[in-house]
C-alpha cells in the first residue's frame, strides 16, 4: 500500500509556515505543513501547469529574443513547458520565494520535469515575484503566475496584492505592449476577469484538465496587454 513519506520541509519566508515534500509511491507531493490548503501539487497531475505556459508562449514565440517571467517554480512543469515552446534565444526568469523549492527542483524533482533548471535559457530569482514586478517596466513578452491557489484560494494573505488591481496593474506595466499575462487558479472567480480588464488587459478564460482529458479542471485567465496600461 502506498503511503506518504516525508522527504524534506522548507520554511516559507516572512512567517509563511512551511512546505513539505513527500514521496507517494512513484510520485512526489508538496503540501502545506499546517493550516488550510493541504496538498498543493503533485507530479502526477500537471496538465494545467503545462498549459499555463504553452498557451501564452505559443502566442509570443516568434518574437525575437523573447523574455518571459514565471511566478512560482512549483515542480518545474510550467518552466519546462515554456522552454519547450520558446526559441533558442529566449530568456525565462522564474521568481521563487522558497529556497527549499529551488533545491528540490535541482534534486529529487528535477527528473520529473526533464531538468528544466539545467537549460541555459532558465534563470532563477530567489525572491517574491511581486518584488520583481514592481521593479520592471515594459520588459517581458509574457508573465505566467502560479502563486498559491488563485484569487479565491489563497493560503497566505501575503499573496493578496498579486491578484489585486494594483498587482495586475504592475503586471501590465512590466509587460511590453501586446504582452500576455496568464494566471492559474484552482477554481473560477467571477470578479477576476473584470479586474484584469480594469488593469488594462483584454481577457479570456480557459478551462483545462488537471490531468489527461477527464476529471478535475483548473482555470487559466489569459490577458493581452493593451497599448496603454497603467498601474492600479
Amino acid at each position: 500500500m502506498k503511503r506518504f513519506v516525508l522527504l524534506d520541509t522548507a520554511p516559507i519566508p516572512n512567517d509563511g509556515g512551511a512546505l513539505c515534500l513527500f514521496e507517494y509511491g512513484e510520485d512526489f507531493v508538496i503540501k502545506l505543513q499546517s493550516g488550510k490548503g493541504g496538498q498543493l501539487m503533485n507530479t502526477r497531475m500537471h496538465g494545467s501547469e503545462d498549459a499555463l505556459a504553452s498557451i501564452p508562449c505559443k502566442r509570443i514565440a516568434s518574437r525575437p529574443k523573447t523574455r518571459v517571467l514565471i511566478g512560482g517554480l512549483g515542480m518545474g512543469f510550467t518552466l519546462a513547458s515554456a522552454l519547450e515552446h520558446l526559441q533558442p534565444d529566449a530568456s525565462v526568469s522564474v521568481a521563487e520565494l522558497v529556497p527549499g523549492v529551488i533545491e528540490w527542483n535541482r534534486g529529487a524533482l528535477g527528473a520529473r520535469a526533464g531538468h528544466p533548471l539545467q537549460d541555459s535559457r532558465a534563470h532563477i530569482i530567489n525572491d517574491d515575484v511581486a518584488a520583481v514586478l514592481k521593479s520592471e517596466t515594459s520588459v517581458f513578452d509574457a508573465i505566467m503566475l502560479d502563486i498559491d491557489n488563485g484569487p479565491e484560494g489563497l493560503t497566505h494573505q501575503n499573496n493578496t496584492w498579486l491578484y489585486s488591481l494594483s498587482g495586475l496593474g504592475a503586471c501590465a506595466t512590466a509587460l511590453r505592449p501586446g504582452g500576455v499575462l496568464a494566471v492559474w487558479s484552482a477554481s473560477m472567480d467571477q470578479k477576476f476577469p473584470a479586474r484584469m480588464a480594469q488593469a488594462g488587459f483584454s481577457t479570456e478564460q480557459v478551462q483545462v484538465y488537471a490531468h489527461g482529458n477527464r476529471g478535475a479542471k483548473h482555470t487559466i485567465w489569459i490577458g493581452t496587454r493593451k497599448a496603454a496600461a497603467k498601474r492600479g
